[in-house]
């Protein structure tokens, strides 16, 4: 994967601002000049390519398709051949006639997102492991091709360095971006974000997000395996390809709170989290359970909780505390205090969240009217990140150490042979890379 080196002490703003004049001083006169207009006028038929093709990558494919009426899916692209395998014979008979992929359009192996980048699809959706999103974002914009982006978009800050510095290539290109963060696509969410931010409950003082679930898939290990298949296969118990759960689920949580404090970064975070029930080799090294206290500079805290075990209590839901009421954004009610005791609940239309972020991406190229998630995606991605390594290290991790990580989860070589296995962390003996 390409990296970008670590950026010294670099704020937010100037980092934008230096990424976005690192581009336009290269090579991007001659590639505005040929920037995509095609398909302003929503007449012509818009071509897609799936780089990933598990079950994700299966249900954004459908979901794409439902979201414009002149759609065809045309390349698949996957690291396992059975996986692309079982992927086509679920969109053959879930898609219909927009499925116009041939077996010169199904490319295998680590470079196979590559190969279908070559070819003259017009939208590429990405669903593989968290870890690859960096490298293939980047050829995707630089290849002119908008793109779906599923979440999270890299497991350690260098990576979401990378992303952003791609963020600003899109917008120079003109090229969608719109990210799986899908909560901020649900209309229920977003008139109760809306009702927040128009003082329903006055100031915010305090958030807390929980995502406690039961456990999820594995699929075993063959003898067959190299350690490098038996790992991508299970990656969600590598932190190298998923980020370690708080990265790779809990993600959408912390993206909430980040979306309720107007995508402005933390100043800090600390916290703790551990391996109670995965103590088997099988779950990898990540851990099943944290607990992460982040604080803004306004003196707002998020206490974010997340647990992965089975026969526990389960709760999924952001509480909001302001001034002059409450709010629970995912049960979409609001209560304002006061002499009438004001209560609100969302009526409105639920459509599925998973098409509407599609049909606004693809109303967005049909219209010109291109939309970029990027920067709030990459800084829910690095809100989780500087989470994690808190739990790890049990340091207290400002936003500035995060941005200007040198932490790089990148193995040796891609291939199928033996990779590290990774050591289990341990608070005050694992230690954070911080920039030296």
């Amino acid at each position: 994967m390409t990296t970008t080196p670590p950026i010294k002490n670099t704020s937010r703003r100037d980092f934008l601002q230096k990424s976005s004049a690192a581009v336009v001083g290269g090579s991007l006169a001659g590639t505005l000049a040929s920037a995509r207009t095609v398909h302003a006028a929503g007449s012509d038929v818009l071509k897609v390519g799936l780089i990933g093709c598990g079950g994700r990558g299966s249900g954004a494919a459908v979901n794409a398709m439902r979201a414009d009426p002149n759609l065809q899916l045309v390349a698949l692209a996957d690291a396992f051949e059975d996986r692309l395998g079982h992927c086509k014979k679920i969109l053959e008979r879930q898609i219909g006639n927009k499925y116009a992929v041939t077996d010169e359009q199904c490319f295998v192996g680590f470079d196979a997102y590559k190969q279908l980048l070559e070819t003259d699809v017009d939208v590429v959706l990405l669903c593989t492991p968290p870890h690859f999103r960096p490298a293939q974002l980047k050829a995707a914009i630089e290849a002119g091709k908008h793109v779906f982006c599923e979440k999270p978009v890299a497991v350690d800050p260098t990576g979401v360095r990378s992303v952003l510095e791609t963020v600003e290539l899109a917008k120079q290109k003109n090229l969608s971006i719109v990210s799986g963060l899908c909560w901020r696509y649900d209309l229920g969410v977003r008139e109760t974000m809306s009702r927040i931010k128009d003082g329903a409950i006055g100031d915010i003082v305090a958030i807390q997000e929980n995502y406690l679930t039961g456990t999820l898939w594995h699929r075993g290990r063959k003898e067959s395996w190299s350690e490098m298949e038996y790992q991508m296969r299970n990656w969600l118990y590598f932190a190298w390809l998923s980020g370690d759960h708080i990265v790779e689920q809990h993600i959408h949580s912390l993206d909430k709170a980040l979306w309720l404090m107007d995508d402005e970064p933390p100043v800090s975070c600390m916290g703790l989290g551990g391996r109670q029930v995965r103590t088997d080799d099988k779950w990898g090294h990540i851990y099943d359970h944290f607990a992460v206290c982040y604080e803004w500079a306004n003196g707002v805290k998020t206490y974010a909780y997340t647990r992965q075990m089975k026969d526990c209590f389960n709760q999924v839901e952001d509480f909001v505390l302001g001034t002059k009421g409450s709010a629970k954004v995912l049960a979409h009610e609001v209560a304002s205090q006061g002499s009438d005791q004001e209560k609100w609940k969302y009526s409105g239309p639920k459509p599925s969240m998973y098409d509407v972020e599609h049909k606004e991406l693809f109303a967005g190229i049909r219209s010109g009217k291109i939309l970029n998630n990027g920067e709030y995606m990459s800084y829910s991605t690095l809100l989780a990140i500087m989470g994690r390594e808190a739990c790890y290290s049990g340091e207290l991790i400002t936003w500035e150490q995060a941005m200007n990580s040198e932490q790089d989860l990148t193995p040796k070589a891609y291939a199928w042979a033996d990779v590290a296995v990774p050591a289990i962390a341990i608070p005050g003996k694992t230690n954070f890379a911080k920039k030296s």
